[in-house]
């Protein structure tokens, strides 16, 4: 029988990491914690490895618990050993199968260890990128991270300004004319004092002459139905939250501006990673898409086929059958990189109006299984994860095709 060493770590983020470690019989050889630090985790591999064969391979599994699992994914793949990187809802599961009443960083490292024995199948080896994909993965993940931040504030102060001015006039999409009239005047009686010419020179300034009267008009119109409904009210701070505004609105700014920076470095990387621009040929997936998919999928090879891509992203259906019955029409897994998930949900809707084989997909759907708009399109998303994977894969560009 051939040597194995089975290593469960579970990760402690603010506390020491749990280790267990067992042969390929599943007999403990050793228990120990460690620290993310060259020294100790030296130590674990020793005792890990006493009196194995020279050669044998340790097979380390742990959860990808926040950042905490990098630095051990780096000390023992760098020295040659195997890692896997499960899911925490699989080591959930099995842990509540071995261990159903009680719960301990000791049974979950054991549980992790066990996992190679008991599910053989179901583990693939953890692949660490070079350094042109892990720098396209965090600027994909800086900007993602500063798209939602961005949007948490523009939603903020579109609540202020509704709560400071009832009838307020932003209903579409934040311009940098609102923005600044924001910043400096978010008090309506300050907006009224400042007057129609003032507001008006303020706007046709920073909206590069594309508003000007009509839009000051809407604010002013805005600020005094405020200034009679709330009057002297004492209940309604002005001042503060206009100030609170102001801080929304600069905060916008520097993330607006962190963001665009960011950009520009994952559009480098990017044509580093994928020179042919290949993700890009898809339908759908343009400046922001590309890249994003790119570093999701990085090795296409590491996925056998287009449907394990796909389950990977979360974009298959649930599969429930039992005797006779299969019941179809079940929902997607969502079990998957939610990045990854949005941006393909986004590229269909467009796709579909590209592509004509999307398209009759799309009609399908809708027409013949009366599926709604959003459930169409993420069967339609699933189709063009298989479609990214082929491309990918076969290293060609995407040909759109008639039916």
């Amino acid at each position: 029988m051939v040597q194995r060493r089975l290593v469960g770590i579970d990760l402690g983020i603010a506390s020491a990491h749990t280790v267990r470690v067992r042969d390929e019989a599943g007999r403990e050889v050793c228990r120990r914690r460690c620290e993310p630090t060259v020294g100790s985790l030296t130590v674990i591999e020793q005792a890990a490895l006493a009196g194995a064969v020279p050669g044998t391979r340790l097979e380390v599994v742990m959860e990808p618990t926040g950042p905490a699992w990098l630095p051990i994914a780096v000390f023992f793949t760098a020295r040659g050993h195997l890692v896997f990187r499960v899911s925490s809802a699989k080591a959930a599961d099995l842990r509540r199968f071995l261990s159903r009443h009680a719960k301990s960083n000791g049974i979950d490292a054991d549980t992790l260890a066990r996992l190679p024995l008991i599910d053989p199948d179901g583990l693939r080896p953890l692949e660490l990128p070079d350094a042109a994909a892990a720098a396209l993965d965090r600027r994909v993940r800086a900007c993602d991270r500063l798209t939602m931040a961005a949007s948490e504030h523009k939603v903020r102060i579109k609540d202020l300004v509704r709560q400071v001015m009832p009838c307020t006039p932003l209903t579409g999409d934040l311009g940098k004319a609102d923005l600044a009239v924001l910043e400096q005047h978010a008090d309506p009686r300050a907006l009224l004092r400042l007057g129609r010419d003032g507001l008006t020179a303020l706007i046709v300034k920073e909206s590069k002459n594309h508003q000007g009267q009509a839009r000051a008009e809407q604010w002013l119109a805005a600020a005094r139905a405020a200034v009679e409904l709330y009057g002297d009210h004492p209940a309604v701070a002005f001042a503060d939250l206009a100030a609170e505004i102001a801080t929304e609105v600069r905060l916008l700014r520097a993330i607006d501006a962190e963001l665009a920076a960011h950009a520009v470095e994952r559009e480098s990387c990017y044509r580093w990673v994928d020179p042919m621009q290949l993700a890009r040929s898809l339908p759908g997936l343009a400046e922001v898409g590309g890249p994003a998919m790119t570093a999701v999928i990085g090795d296409a090879a590491r996925f056998p086929t287009a449907a394990h891509f796909k389950s990977y992203l979360g974009l298959a259906p649930r599969a429930s059958e039992t005797g006779d019955t299969d019941r179809k029409g079940q929902p997607m897994s969502k079990a998957g990189s939610r990045l990854a998930r949005a941006t393909l949900i986004r590229a269909a809707d467009w796709a579909r109006k590209q592509d004509p084989q999307l398209a009759r997909v799309y009609h399908q759907q809708m027409v013949e299984r009366g599926a709604e708009h959003l459930k169409a399109s993420c069967v339609v998303a699933g189709r063009l994860a298989e479609r990214l994977w082929t491309v990918m894969r076969r290293r060609m560009p995407y040909v759109i095709c008639d039916v």
